[in-house]
């Protein structure tokens, strides 16, 4: 019998031809079989291919358990720093959208009483007469119809004939975040 050398791939009659002893199921090396000179039965691990070692490197290109369990945590910590500063930035966002909303009302409601001599008996005299637009949303309520005027029986100049509409104020009772409720501002 002739000797062979175990050392290389493909050295040993009746391997696959590659030499490789690799099942194609598993990535890992598995035995190979030779006879040796005496006719006993040697085991050797034959080197894997190149197509192994790429195979179980694609295998090892994920993340384990415990690195996407701190990635999951980071980003749970940023998100409860995040989440309270976006809802406070969202609210003051409305407030401010409210205070300019009430000023500009307000506005209109005086430039109404001045120019017409009475005050208006609704929020909506105030867009027919072109005061406004249309009447702005709530930025609280988001709706447009929950605006409440204050009527009052004073005349707040000698020439007003009528009284009527003197104030406006937002329709939520929610506290603002100078602790008092959007229906006083």
């Amino acid at each position: 019998m002739a000797s062979h050398d175990l050392r290389k791939p493909g050295s040993v009659k009746g391997s696959s031809g590659k030499g490789t002893g690799l099942s194609p199921y598993m990535n890992q090396a598995q035995p190979a079989r030779a006879l040796a000179p005496e006719g006993r039965l040697l085991r050797i691990f034959a080197e894997p291919s190149e197509t192994a070692k790429q195979a179980r490197n694609d295998g090892e290109a994920g993340f384990t358990l415990i690195e996407l369990m701190i990635v999951m945590l980071i980003i749970g910590v940023l998100m409860t720093i995040a989440i309270p500063n976006y809802t406070a930035s969202v609210k003051a966002a409305k407030e401010s959208v409210l205070k300019e909303d009430l000023h500009v009302m307000r506005g209109a409601i005086d430039s109404y009483t001045m120019d017409k001599q009475k005050a208006p008996q609704s929020l909506q005299d105030l867009v027919e007469a072109g005061y406004l637009r249309v009447i702005p949303i709530d930025p609280m309520t988001r709706q447009a119809d929950t605006w409440v005027p204050d009527q009052s029986d004073a005349m707040h100049s000698l020439d007003q004939t009528e009284p009527g509409i003197d104030d406006v104020h937002s329709g939520d009772q929610e506290a603002g975040s100078d602790g008092q409720p959007y229906s006083t501002w």
